[in-house]
């Protein structure tokens, strides 16, 4: 029986065998993700023949298994068939799998065709972002955001200051508490995020985070927390800002970029929750692609597709 065990650092290693080389174009899979999210996801792992399983529960959803990682094309269908058997089994899942891309549900689809019953998830699309154009705001598109950033730099005298300092990693931990109380309705889900986010500043280096603060006056006003997932892209997990400093968040947003990811190709800013007013921001920074995630509701019979597979072989 495969059993579920609580996410934590101190699996941390043990996790980053199968994630640390990274393939996804989403940033579900990295451990930093996991991490910060893991209480309000409920993040549990289990390795089984010689593979990793993720397991979340999420408030309104239940539960659901994520792709399976490490494992061999030829044992795909047997893993399947267990997770399909503990979803029988848990009244919690409403759902086979969820934050799964494209070349994962391409692969079920060879296997079981269209049995696979699936839909696209589309308010947690990632945006996705050419690096080089949010640190130069080129063109129309872009003339707004680069105003707000103008605005900013000419208006306020302000220091920026890596988070990997101590009195910085403090203040970060404070003004994330301040914004938390100034928030009219306390949610899980904002709960959840400030003790991930003091979590993460608290184990910086063992999560392969990068983040810098914003101070004006010597008052700090917002910062960001971040990480290169691989060569090729990097991630944007938090962002606050005092809204009261005019042109605060496109300020972030650019010299973040500039300073930690000019040697990446793309940066993902992550989903929009289907919130209208986070769409809004993100599709004004123009992004090059809304990276889609896939829900699977079922396999409609992982043993009669198992038998198709192994007389394909």
């Amino acid at each position: 029986m495969i059993k579920f065990k609580p996410l934590s650092l101190e699996n941390r290693d043990l996790l980053l065998k199968y994630l640390k080389n990274y393939s996804f174009k989403t940033y579900e899979y990295s451990f930093l993700t996991l991490y910060l999210w893991r209480k309000y996801c409920n993040v549990e792992y289990a390795i089984f023949q010689d593979g990793l399983l993720l397991k979340k529960n999420e408030e309104k959803i239940g539960s659901f298994f994520m792709q399976p990682l490490g494992f061999p094309k030829e044992t795909l269908p047997d893993v399947i068939q267990e997770l399909n058997q503990l979803k029988q089994e848990d009244m919690a899942f409403k759902y086979l799998f969820r934050d799964i891309e494209e070349p994962f549900l391409n692969q079920l689809q060879e296997i079981y065709g269209i049995d696979v019953l699936y839909l696209e998830d589309t308010k947690d699309f990632d945006y996705i972002y050419e690096t080089e154009k949010l640190i130069n705001l080129p063109g129309t598109k872009l003339h707004k955001r680069k105003n707000l950033y103008n605005q900013f730099i000419k208006a306020y005298q302000f220091e920026i200051k890596d988070i990997h300092d101590q009195l910085v990693l403090e203040d970060c931990l404070d003004f994330s508490r301040t914004w938390f109380e100034n928030q009219s309705v306390k949610t899980k889900q904002i709960t959840c995020e400030l003790e991930g986010i003091r979590e993460v500043l608290t184990h910086l280096e063992l999560l392969n985070a990068m983040g810098m603060a914003v101070y004006v006056d010597h008052k700090i006003v917002g910062f960001t927390i971040g990480e290169k997932v691989n060569s090729q892209m990097g991630v944007i997990h938090i962002e606050k800002g005092d809204t009261r400093y005019k042109g605060i968040y496109a300020f972030i947003n650019r010299t973040f970029a500039k300073r930690y990811l000019s040697d990446t190709m793309y940066i993902n800013r992550e989903e929009d929750l289907g919130i209208e007013g986070l769409r809004k921001a993100k599709l004004a920074y123009d992004p090059i692609k809304l990276e889609k995630k896939f829900i699977i509701q079922s396999i409609y019979s992982e043993a009669d597709a198992q038998k198709k597979f192994v007389a394909r072989g």
